[in-house]
């Protein structure tokens, strides 16, 4: 079985976000286990469309970006199990392992007041009351109750630093994605 005659070539959309990988087969009947990302993956279950590249390590079955077309995804365990258009066997979702999935940011559910997409987090700058620039987001950590923004910023003997700001409303005012900026109630740790 080939996976590059199986699943069509297509082009990664210029909003593609990088969500899930696939894990291991389920069943006989082309199911295969998702290892989403983020714990909220209304994304994942609600687009018919994925987009899949070959694992970043291991067997790689395939070339390239493929489209991979979805009948259903539902909840198992702590992730997901999926069945797609193409995928009829055990064998055929065996050689899927490890593929990674993304999806267009255009088809993620537009989020609640006051939620956020981690990914339209990343890169933003965060910026104190004072307009005192604290740092770039580089990552989010989830640690239990909140999450926690990880910043990227230059110390004051130049070198590189990273900074930790809770992801809160106490400490948190502003919020804009469109202009790549977050506005905290913090003050430099010099």
């Amino acid at each position: 079985m080939d996976l590059n005659t199986l699943l069509p070539h297509a082009t990664l959309p210029a909003d593609a976000v990088e969500v899930a990988r696939v894990g291991q087969a389920w069943g006989v009947r082309g199911w295969f286990h998702i290892i989403p990302y983020s714990p909220d993956a209304e994304a994942l279950q609600t687009s018919k469309q994925w987009f899949v590249q070959p694992a970043s390590r291991g067997a790689r079955n395939f070339e390239g970006t493929r489209a991979l077309a979805i009948r259903q995804v539902r909840p198992h365990g702590d992730g997901l199990v999926a069945q797609a258009e193409v995928v009829a066997d055990r064998t055929a979702a065996e050689l899927l392992k490890g593929a990674r999935i993304f999806l267009a940011r255009a088809d993620f559910p537009t989020p609640e007041d006051g939620e956020y997409y981690w990914v339209d987090l990343m890169g933003c700058a965060v910026v104190n009351r004072e307009g005192v620039a604290l740092g770039t987001v580089r990552d989010l950590l989830a640690t239990g109750p909140q999450t926690t923004l990880v910043l990227d910023y230059t110390n004051a003997e130049g070198k590189a630093a990273e900074r930790l700001i809770p992801f809160v409303d106490a400490f948190v005012d502003t919020v804009d994605v469109v202009a790549k900026q977050i506005v905290v109630d913090w003050q430099p740790d010099y």
